[in-house]
């Protein structure tokens, strides 16, 4: 419709996975590299990760249009399939003959003879898994099996998993380390940034025709503030901007039209489905599976990105509030009571005890409970309290106070509840209400379906998706460095805090105290800290800051340490 307006030949945010509307950022140009180095190396999994939209699909399309002459490619775009069902699209996606007897053993034997012959003809086979997060732990574990063929030498299969980060959650649980210990690669799509999402959009538009910038910088900025970065919400309002401004003959646009783009798609989206009554109609792995990657936020506007805060966290106010917050909460669930609380008494921390029993409210009933609503001091003074610190109100400033007592506070930003659970220790979340108003509570305790928030001495339970909905990922740690090195380490430094790199690294990985009492972060020394930096999901750089502690420091599994989640 507003195409010849514009003077382009096609529309240049249609939501299809065109490779050649792949804007190829720095993150996505990594992640392709990561999967060509994949298909051109031999042996285990590949992992590539990202939210919702964030051009995962496309990748793949060029990375098809990338291949390499010797490889053959077998692609599962929908895995939600049985074993067998899934055995045989990929014996047709590789051209292997199906067998008479169509069983598991008899289909895994052809494939075996046919990577075999491949094999000996000098060909690589890859089989690439798109939405894997879907996939069932059953078919995952053939999946793994499948890497067992291989000849003395090399592995005959090289798969890489492609999904959403429930995928991560999904390979973290302990039923899966067989299939965590053989992913050679693991990289995470982020969304893009604010420069990028002006190139972005420029870089379609240019490929679409245009001759000029038709979005203005208020436009961009609005862009991205309303889309988070998220190509596809980009590409959804960006689409709408266009027809409105079109509707208006006007030939840019401008914020205030992006605005009002918005507004149309997220208020659309708002009206469908009945999420929360779906939400409680799945139980137990389901719930956590999709708490864990806030996807309760699809179907509303997603908050502001924050900007990266300062290495010393705010106490005054633990996040800042996203600019002119839309999203709509899910229906409250019925209630006679605004909440229900159980006294949990200040005591030393007790990591094999287990939070005081509560009833699951909403947040919109805690937050009417006057007995919940705590500052962020005071949230950070029951922090102490679980760390089995002393805390004294009249004082104030409770992370100087955590520092006399040998503990730190740390803020980051964009967390998500797999990250919690892998550090493994309480901590004060933001969440954020459907009127702006933000609220930080100490969550001292995490299971699969539940979160028990602890507020004035009292535990709260909250459902799991209410607090995936309302929490943004900010998020303030307690972390106790102990004989930490008070700076980072990076490679080539020499510094005494070396010898504790290398004594933590062989107490986690139940090795002997290394004989190399060298103050030198060497090259070995840096191979090391890269693979654990790798294993656990961090920057992989090989400089050891704080986040890299906390990892290392979580794993110690150290006495005295409160935990958040009993499971572990």
């Amino acid at each position: 419709m507003y195409t010849e307006f514009f003077g382009l030949h096609e529309k240049p945010f249609a939501i299809t996975p065109d490779p050649r509307y792949l804007y190829m950022s720095a993150r996505h140009t990594d992640a392709l590299a990561h999967l060509i180095y994949g298909i051109s190396e031999s042996g285990g999994f590949i992992q590539l990760t990202g939210e919702v939209g964030t051009g995962k699909t496309t990748l793949i399309r060029s990375l098809l249009e990338q291949l390499p002459n010797k490889a053959d490619i077998a692609l599962i775009l929908s895995p939600q399939l049985t074993t067998l069902e899934f055995l045989q699209t990929v014996a047709q996606e590789l051209g292997c003959m199906l067998p008479r007897e169509v069983t598991v053993k008899a289909i895994v034997d052809n494939l075996n003879s046919h990577l075999l012959r491949v094999h000996a003809s000098d060909r690589r086979v890859v089989l690439i898994v798109d939405e894997a997060q879907t996939l069932s732990p059953e078919l995952l574990e053939q999946v793994r099996l499948l890497t067992n063929l291989e000849t003395a030498k090399q592995k005959l299969l090289q798969i890489i998993l492609i999904g959403q980060p429930e995928l991560r959650e999904l390979l973290d649980r302990p039923e899966m380390r067989q299939i965590a210990q053989r992913i050679t690669g693991r990289y995470h799509l982020e969304p893009l940034s604010y420069e990028d999402t002006t190139a972005y959009v420029r870089h379609r538009m240019r490929v679409a025709g245009a001759q000029s910038d038709v979005f203005t910088k208020s436009a961009i900025r609005v862009l991205f503030k309303r889309s988070r970065g998220i190509p596809r919400l980009i590409n959804v309002i960006a689409d709408r901007g266009l027809l409105a401004a079109y509707t208006q003959d006007r030939r840019t646009v401008d914020g205030a039209l992006v605005t009002r783009a918005a507004a149309e798609v997220f208020g659309a989206r708002r009206t469908r489905g009945p999420w929360w009554r779906l939400a409680a109609a799945v139980a137990g792995l389901a719930v956590f599976a999709i708490a864990t990657t806030n996807l309760w936020r699809s179907p509303t506007e997603p908050a502001a990105v924050a900007p990266a805060p300062s290495a010393a966290p705010t106490v005054a106010g633990l996040t800042r509030a996203p600019a002119e917050p839309s999203v709509a909460p899910p229906p409250r669930a019925e209630q006679s009571s605004a909440a229900i609380a159980v006294d949990a008494e200040a005591a030393p921390p007790n990591p094999a005890a287990e939070p005081p029993p509560a009833a699951a409210v909403t947040l919109h009933d805690l937050l009417a409970d006057p007995e919940f609503e705590v500052s962020t001091d005071e949230a950070i003074g029951q922090l102490l309290v679980l760390w089995g610190a002393r805390y004294d109100a009249a004082r104030g400033e409770p992370c100087q106070q955590a520092e006399e007592q040998g503990l730190r506070c740390v803020f980051q930003v964009r967390g998500t509840l797999g990250e919690l659970r892998r550090v493994n220790w309480p901590t004060i979340v933001s969440l954020v209400a459907e009127d702006g108003s933000e609220h930080s509570v100490v969550l001292a305790s995490l299971d699969y379906e539940h979160a028990d928030v602890v507020a004035h001495g009292k535990t709260f339970q909250l459902p799991l998706v209410e607090l995936s909905f309302y929490w943004y990922g900010d998020h303030l740690l307690l972390w106790r460095p102990g004989n930490a090195p008070s700076r980072d380490l990076v490679p080539g430094v020499d510094d005494e805090g070396v010898l504790w790199l290398r004594n933590t690294l062989a107490q986690v990985r139940g090795e002997e105290p290394p004989a190399d009492t060298s103050t030198h972060y060497d090259a070995a020394l840096e191979r090391r800290v890269r693979a654990y930096q790798r294993e656990r999901q961090l920057t992989v750089d090989g400089i050891v800051g704080e986040r890299t502690q906390i990892a290392l420091l979580a794993d110690l599994k150290m006495p005295d340490t409160p935990l958040l989640f009993a499971g572990r």
